[in-house]
């Protein structure tokens, strides 16, 4: 199981926090600091759609340029989330196949069967 993310960010101090707490080993994986493989977030916006995974609500987002804001397919998705990690939701939490992204704890504890 890995939680990918960023360590500065709340949503990922509270995801990691509840894993704690719940005694679930996890690796933690930071994007900034680790990067992140393009197959690895292909595979999570094939899987849940680059609609979730893509953050238009961030800081990240509303720094692009115009161009890089508009258009937005899968394809120019992946690659803005490539060269810019904090455009993605966080955290992400994969559990073999399953992906999960964003922190709701009725969410994980369907996961782990809390």
């Amino acid at each position: 199981m890995t939680l990918f993310g960023i360590k500065n960010c709340d949503t990922v101090r509270k995801a990691r926090k509840w894993l704690e707490q719940h005694q679930l080993p996890v690796a933690f994986h930071d994007f900034r600091e680790d990067g992140l493989a393009a197959a690895e977030l292909t595979t999570w916006c094939s899987t849940l759609g680059w609609e979730t995974v893509f953050n238009k609500r961030s800081t990240s987002f509303r720094e692009l340029s115009d161009a890089d804001k508009t258009d937005i397919d899968e394809a120019k998705a992946i690659a803005l989330m490539l060269a810019h990690p904090t455009l993605i939701k966080r955290p992400v939490l994969v559990v073999g196949e399953q992906v999960l992204v964003g922190f709701k704890e009725a969410d994980y504890k369907k996961v782990f069967a809390l």
